[in-house]
């Protein structure tokens, strides 16, 4: 690519770009959302005309490109589409990337889903096989099975490829440079995606010194200016339009763009035991989705459920909520739980309302959504600005929700979602869509909320980074309950599970027995045995807050500046203080219990 532009509407998305892809290169595309990955990516795959520029692909070199929203107009199923352009010889590449991509080609496409959709086009690039493959989100739709099947292939292909993905272990472990689209500029490190972060921040503070730099000399010499008129009569004017210049080089400096304003809330305390699921047991025709599960949420855990897809994760939430209800067993919900949910398809958006509309409608309540100002945790707010805080710029608040990315989706639902208070958070695949600095930011925020969370994600490190207790959903009725997050799960199952998917048929452990792969721990019930397990990363988890808390109160000015944020971070630190006290006191009893 060469001296490439790009405009459309206002300021431009490329200017001059340059850019090389070599043969064999295995390059993370990465940006905010927004920012012009995804254009990019077009723009290589010749479906965006730039306005200026010249790309060249040696002759003898194909170029596949995977779109977020695969057009299918024309073909009966989604294996007619799969199968589209390859020889009567190539077919059997399609099935093998059916089997493991998990779709079935025999789906009409009139009622495939879009994650259906996805797969099928996923399939199609991969039994092509281009020399340079663009893969714009592929691991979006995909369980933790599917992923790693993908990554297997991309790691043995001779193939180049340019991957887009919210998805960091993903990334971690495929790609060997990286690709930064950052304000209409695109950076390249010959380094993967594990030194990314670093080499951004590195270039921030870079940036930051500069701009300091620059607003000090600019400091100086306005003040020798203005000094100049009165002391001499005469100035310097060479030295004046070089103060001239310095200031249209500042106001030339493209700001970054902060991270969102995001803010969780936790609402008035729920009791101590959230959910009580005794015995459940659910069957869906000949499908069975769950056999004697029992499970025990205190407040405060992080809970998250993976498995294939279809195994039925959504259905054991919905179970455990009372919005489904079991064939046998029971749920006891605890007492004053306000629950917010976060879901994978979107539905509470409207896509063809505004995200005006969209933030302030309350369709249960009667209110119509053309309010100028949204209650923000009990707190008026107006419309415009609560969207700024989530980076929508006024040009965007007017527009269809339809007209907006899959990671701007996302945004707006976080708005709508942290716009209530809540002590049980909900988040059915929260990560997809979603750009690494929002993920970061998200991570935090689940860190510091008081209330509990369920989650399912089939994003391995986010599973890692925020869970405290996983679900496995095994398939055949079966799912084992187990302590910490996604590594923690591989590490807990039994040697013959010990590769790197749940194996089905596995038998479930008996209620009195230890968990697979943990040590007997004599004297201990099943629940006290998984409730020691989980202690010492709750421990862990509150050293972290109070350590984040102490350095937060370390600011002498702090009570003066904000009285009300030092007395939140006060009442938070003693309430932590206790809850570490009182683990550290349960975590001792359970263990002097197991030792006998």
């Amino acid at each position: 690519m060469s001296g490439i532009s790009l405009t459309f509407g206002g300021d431009p998305v490329f200017s001059d770009l340059d850019l090389v892809v070599q043969p064999g290169d295995r390059v993370a595309l990465v940006g905010r959302n927004g920012s012009g990955k995804s254009t990019l990516m077009k723009v290589m795959a010749g479906l965006v005309e730039p306005d200026a520029g010249s790309i060249v692909v040696p002759p003898g070199n194909s170029v596949g490109y995977m779109e977020q929203d695969p057009k299918m107009e024309g073909f009966a199923t989604l294996g007619d589409f799969a199968a589209s352009g390859l020889d009567e010889g190539e077919l059997y590449k399609v099935e093998r990337a059916g089997e493991g991509l998990k779709f079935d080609p025999a789906r009409p496409v009139s009622t495939a889903s879009g994650g259906e959709r996805r797969r099928a086009a996923l399939a199609k690039l991969m039994a092509e096989a281009p020399e340079l493959m663009l893969l714009d989100e592929p691991t979006n739709h995909l369980d933790i099975e599917a992923i790693s099947w993908l990554e297997s292939e991309l790691a043995a292909t001779r193939a180049a490829f340019v991957l887009i993905s919210h998805d960091r272990a993903f990334l971690r472990a495929l790609t060997r440079a990286t690709l930064w689209v950052d304000r209409g500029q695109v950076r390249r490190q010959d380094k993967g995606f594990e030194d990314f972060e670093a080499w951004r921040d590195k270039v921030w503070e870079d940036e930051d010194m500069q701009r300091h730099k620059l607003n000090r000399l600019i400091k100086s010499e306005s003040r020798w200016a203005v000094e100049g008129i009165s002391a001499r009569r005469k100035r310097n004017m060479g030295r004046v339009r070089a103060l001239q210049d310095l200031k249209v080089e500042r106001a030339g400096q493209i700001k970054r763009q902060g991270a969102a304003a995001m803010d969780l809330e936790a609402g008035p305390k729920s009791g101590r035991k959230v959910i009580e699921a005794e015995g459940l047991a659910k069957v869906f025709g000949d499908k069975e989705i769950l056999r004697n599960f029992s499970l025990t949420v205190q407040r405060g855990e992080r809970v998250a459920f993976v498995g294939p897809n279809g195994v039925g994760k959504t259905t054991l939430l919905k179970m455990l909520l009372g919005e489904v209800a079991p064939d046998e067993g029971q749920v006891k919900l605890g007492t004053k739980l306000e629950i917010a949910l976060f879901d994978q398809t979107r539905d509470q958006l409207d896509g063809e309302a505004s995200l005006w509309e969209n933030l302030t409608a309350d369709p249960l309540m009667g209110i119509s959504g053309k309010a100028d100002q949204v209650m923000v945790r009990g707190q008026p707010k107006h419309v415009v600005g609560y969207l700024k805080e989530f980076l929508f710029d006024e040009r965007q608040v007017r527009a269809p929700v339809r007209s907006l990315s899959g990671g701007e989706k996302a945004r707006l639902l976080l708005a709508k979602l942290m716009a209530r208070s809540s002590n049980v958070l909900v988040l059915d695949e929260p990560t997809n869509d979603l750009d690494v600095e929002t993920l970061d930011l998200l991570q935090e925020l689940l860190d510091g909320y008081d209330g509990t969370v369920l989650l399912v994600s089939h994003d391995r490190d986010f599973l890692d980074r925020v869970a405290t207790t996983t679900v496995a959903m095994e398939g055949q009725g079966r799912a084992t309950v187990y302590a910490g997050g996604w590594s923690d799960y591989l590490a807990q199952r039994a040697p013959s599970d010990a590769d790197d998917k749940p194996r089905q048929g596995r038998e479930k452990p008996k209620p009195d027995a230890p968990t697979a792969g943990q040590p007997a721990k004599e004297g201990l019930s099943f629940k006290e045995r998984h409730r020691l397990d989980a202690l010492p990363g709750e421990i862990e988890r509150l050293e972290k807050e109070i350590a984040k808390l102490e350095e937060l109160m370390m600011d002498p000015d702090l009570f003066t500046r904000e009285p009300v944020k030092f007395k939140k971070a006060t009442e938070a630190l003693v309430e932590r203080q206790h809850k570490l006290a009182a683990a550290e006191e349960e975590w001792l009893v359970l263990e002097e219990k197991a030792a006998g």
